[in-house]
């Protein structure tokens, strides 16, 4: 039976937010999160960039240790043969067996608008297939486990082309294709009709990929799935944790695992291929808020802060005598509320950038976190590491990833420590 799965793009389009910010730190935290939530895939970054090299190859020794689950992860390049090349180097060749970096994304441009005026004459269709093509062979070449191929503004891009592109896409050996509504213009009517219709043609998932422009981006990632199941197909839904995103931002995580768990029409229709364990939501929703530095709208789906409040008279009376008159899910589905330690009122003693080995043990003992033998002084330069990069006092979860896997988490910082494994 097909089913839907979630492959998060926060650590990639999400990331490219304007007048935001993540560090590299910041960035494991988003793939720790999305591992405890049970996500399929995390999409982490650009692997052929010089300054993600270093978080990559954490992030690989990372979910070879165990820290994200189950959780894929996958890098993001343009489908550009050379790209691919620089980033199957960034995991050395003898590793790159083992779990880890086995997953990709090739990216080109598919619409008239894209080639006339973004290529202006430098590639034509013929040539962006062959680009295409050309950096698939190169990724299935190097032992890539799966490939997925993006028709980047596939919304704008005619049904034949975007057709014949696909079809050389599964021919090269792709195991989906990425349609992205990269400027946010789609509806839930059309693009639905466009995934059953591509789905049923090429025999392979086509994974969605939409942008909020017009406030509709959840609506027509659900749409677009269905659209998939319609053909027979899998469902893959692209998200950001928080809907963040390049201009008005991507499909939300949540928001969409929420229309699949409770949608009416839906939820009783669909089945979730990834084991999701909403009680990560509200502790994944606002750390990002926090990490980010993007405040919750009150209104926020689960996780807003008015998102289970109730005052007008009709509807208090209601909530009072059952809750399940005026809500659609159970608050308590989402998970406790994150009491950090660094948000302790009066006297606390804190540890960070400039603390010291007091500070240091006496919030690790109450937080009951334990060091292996031998990593103390290691775990000790962690977390002033991570706190200078995050510029923001370190998490409860923070703390207890740095504690819990040092030696992978030393790789983040080359040069700088010498217990890296």
């Amino acid at each position: 039976m097909p089913t839907i799965h979630f492959l998060d793009v926060t650590n990639r389009d999400g990331v490219q937010t304007a007048r935001t910010g993540l560090s590299k730190f910041g960035k494991v935290m988003v793939n720790f999160y999305l591992g405890r939530l049970g996500v399929a895939q995390s999409e982490i970054g650009f692997p052929f960039l010089f300054h993600e090299v270093p978080y990559v190859r954490a992030c690989v020794a990372l979910a070879e240790a165990g820290a994200f689950g189950d959780l894929r992860l996958s890098g993001w390049c343009r489908a550009v043969p050379s790209d691919v090349e620089r980033a199957l180097s960034v995991v050395p060749e003898e590793r790159r067996g083992a779990p880890g970096l086995r997953h990709y994304n090739l990216s080109i441009s598919t619409s008239d608008q894209m080639i006339a005026h973004k290529f202006r004459g430098k590639l034509d269709r013929s040539a962006i297939i062959d680009e295409m093509t050309a950096s698939v062979a190169v990724a299935r070449q190097a032992g890539a486990q799966t490939i997925g191929v993006n028709a980047e503004d596939g919304s704008r891009t005619d049904d034949g082309y975007l057709l014949e592109f696909a079809l050389a896409a599964k021919e090269a050996g792709a195991s989906r294709v990425r349609y992205c509504d990269t400027i946010g213009g789609d509806s839930p009517g059309r693009i639905r009709e466009r995934f059953a219709k591509l789905a049923s043609a090429i025999g392979i998932p086509v994974e969605t990929h939409c942008h909020n422009d017009l406030g509709m981006a959840v609506a027509n990632s659900v749409s677009g799935a269905l659209g998939d199941l319609d053909a027979g197909q899998d469902a893959w839904i692209n998200t950001c944790v928080n809907g963040i995103g390049e201009r008005a931002g991507n499909a939300d995580l949540l928001s969409c695992i929420l229309a699949f768990r409770y949608g009416f029409g839906i939820s009783d229709s669909v089945v979730i291929g990834d084991p999701v364990d909403l009680s990560w939501a509200r502790r994944f929703g606002l750390w990002a808020a926090y990490a980010f530095g993007q405040p919750l709208p009150a209104a926020w789906p689960g996780v807003g802060r008015n998102a289970f409040a109730h005052e007008s008279g009709i509807h208090a009376d209601g909530a009072l005598k059952d809750r399940g008159n005026y809500e659609l899910y159970d608050d308590d589905a989402l998970g406790a509320f994150p009491a950090d330690w660094f948000t302790r009122q009066g006297r606390v003693v804190l540890t960070g950038e400039y603390g010291g080995k007091a500070g240091f043990r006496h919030v690790l003992d109450g937080l009951g976190l334990e060091i292996a033998d031998g990593d103390e002084d290691l775990v000790f330069s962690l977390v002033q590491l991570c706190a200078s990069a995050t510029g923001k006092p370190l998490t409860d979860d923070e703390l207890r990833l740095i504690t819990g896997y040092p030696r992978q988490l030393a790789l983040l910082f080359p040069g700088q420590l010498t217990q890296a494994s």
